[in-house]
């Protein structure tokens, strides 16, 4: 499904879309929402079986240490799934679309890397360059936590070096996720529009021309090339 307006309102002649605020677009399709929805569910359970395996105060009071144990492992083990499934098949067509977004980073995002967000990207594609470092981070996030929390679970055929090396990654890199996690939280409930658009699918082109005008034009270009199509 392209990047298209919810109602096209023809702009002249050629049936072009205007830039009505109005006038919404796909932002996130239902494959991207439930994979999003779905990772969010399991991050949350991670967090919450982790609690009483690091705390012993906690631990205390919610007892039951193996089965909690074990939750966490199958919550882990099942975390890249939703991601996984999303990208496959005919319907990933959308989510495979935003992942060669996220990879692709224009010189002007570089530099805003570079000087830690100080420089401003002057045309914002569908994903600002904080967004897509979250992304990034959380993907790898997702397989070295897979990687060393099998190590932790199934440690019979590692040396202790191994398992000694497994537990203060899994443990650190657990404290940097739900550090992420607190922040994309907090940024998602100070922006209500972007966080409605993973609840809808759609955002308005008044948003997106604030906030993603390159994507704005890539979206409202593709509907004007779809509607002179249809027209011909």
């Amino acid at each position: 499904m392209p990047d298209a307006p919810a109602a096209a309102r023809p702009d002249g002649p050629a049936g072009a879309p205007e830039r009505d605020r109005g006038t919404t677009l796909v932002r996130f399709d239902l494959a991207e929402r439930v994979a999003h929805w779905a990772n969010a569910l399991l991050f949350l359970a991670l967090v919450a079986t982790a609690l009483p395996l690091y705390f012993p105060s906690v631990e205390a009071a919610v007892g039951r240490r193996a089965l909690v144990a074990e939750i966490h492992t199958w919550c882990g083990v099942a975390l890249p799934f939703p991601l996984l499934v999303s990208l496959a098949g005919p319907w990933g067509a959308r989510m495979r679309r935003d992942v060669r977004r996220i990879n692709r980073w224009s010189a002007e995002e570089v530099a805003w890397l570079r000087t830690f967000g100080t420089r401003a990207v002057a045309r914002t594609d569908k994903f600002n360059p904080g967004q897509k470092l979250n992304a990034a981070f959380t993907a790898g996030a997702i397989v070295v936590m897979l990687a060393s929390g099998s190590v932790l679970r199934w440690f019979g055929p590692f040396p202790l070096s191994f398992r000694t090396g497994a537990t203060f990654v899994h443990d650190v890199l657990a404290a940097a996720i739900v550090a992420t996690i607190s922040a994309h939280v907090l940024l998602a409930l100070a922006h209500p529009a972007s966080l409605r658009s993973m609840v809808t699918g759609r955002i308005t082109t008044s948003w997106a021309q604030r906030h993603a005008p390159a994507w704005l034009d890539e979206a409202l270009g593709r509907a004007a090339a779809s509607h002179g199509e249809g027209g011909s």
